[in-house]
């Protein structure tokens, strides 16, 4: 007798993707190994294969980021996470089973239909030498797909929707997070660095060279212009332009002056180390946090998917305590 999981099941046969279409199935282009067991869950079997088949996508992407032993250390945490995940679903499927739902025959069917028709034009050959090619039977192939189905439909069955979460956490968690909703401030920069040249005993000069540059911009004097004629600073030739720059770029003092400069001004003679300084602040941008009307929104998705996650972490801590799993 087929218990009432059918409407769930007929909304998770429209929603798993097929792992043709995905490239699951095949391996990064790595020498092949002989397959064996990865994990015993209640008497199945996990397969080495299996793992690597879920974990390559991952693989194929960590490759292009990381070399050397972080690449080695990157991919196992991905092929342990994939194990893991198979562990999962295989706990999800016998849970099916032991509660007697059943899985009628056409959904199956139907699914596979869509993908032939979706991803192949409708040319079931071209499918099947394509499950061939992956070494994967018709069969083999099916009984994935009936199991992504019952995944999908036992988590939608186990794992209730969060449509609302209390205002308070929204409030409370715009308050914590103000940072990371802040754009980073930046001002457009532009510099005059002119060497004190103390060891040599003309820092009184050099000084008095600064200044005069600081009087010919009170006068009006392009401040590019005067960066190409007197500036020391390795931006000289583009007008001492240092383009967009965010905090804790520059030293502590300098940060200070520029970050509290007024667009357009000018800062005074800095002097900082071996060097005397001139900055000019042309544009301002970030530093403001939107507000929280305009943010709650994405605050409350944000959270409701947290507290689906949770949901679904405590129901399978469930199915993981009282299975036997071992891992190889």
């Amino acid at each position: 007798m087929i218990r009432p999981l059918f409407a769930a099941l007929a909304a998770a046969a429209t929603v798993v993707l097929s792992p043709l279409c995905q490239g699951a199935l095949a391996a990064d282009n790595e020498p092949r190994i002989i397959d064996g067991i990865a994990a015993i869950v209640n008497g199945d079997i996990i397969t080495y294969s299996q793992v690597r088949g879920l974990s390559a996508p991952r693989e194929r992407l960590l490759r292009t980021q990381y070399h050397g032993e972080e690449l080695d250390k990157q991919i196992q945490a991905a092929r342990s996470a994939a194990l893991q995940d198979l562990i999962d679903r295989q706990l999800i499927v016998q849970s099916f089973h032991k509660e007697k739902f059943e899985l009628p025959e056409h959904f199956v069917e139907e699914r596979i239909n869509d993908i032939i028709r979706e991803d192949f034009g409708g040319d079931r050959n071209t499918f099947i030498k394509t499950l061939q090619a992956q070494n994967y039977s018709l069969t083999e192939f099916k009984k994935m797909e009936m199991d992504k189905i019952i995944v999908s439909a036992m988590r939608s069955k186990n794992v209730k929707p969060v449509t609302t979460v209390s205002p308070t956490k929204v409030i409370e968690y715009y308050k914590q997070h103000r940072a990371e909703f802040t754009a980073k401030e930046q001002v457009k920069l532009r510099l005059i660095m002119i060497p004190t040249r103390a060891v040599e005993g003309n820092t009184t000069a050099q000084k008095a060279i600064a200044e005069e540059i600081l009087g010919k911009l009170a006068d009006g004097a392009p401040f590019d212009r005067m960066a190409q004629m007197y500036s020391e600073d390795a931006t000289r030739d583009s007008g001492g332009d240092w383009g967009w720059v965010e905090r804790k770029t520059l030293a502590p003092p300098l940060e200070k002056v520029a970050f509290n400069l007024p667009p357009g001004r000018v800062s005074h003679v800095i002097e900082l180390g071996p060097n005397f300084y001139i900055m000019k602040v042309e544009e301002k941008r970030g530093g403001d946090t939107p507000s929280f009307a305009k943010l709650r929104p994405e605050i409350e998705k944000k959270l409701m998917q947290e507290e689906s996650q949770r949901q679904q972490e405590i129901w399978l801590a469930g199915l993981r305590q009282k299975a036997y799993i071992q891992k190889f």
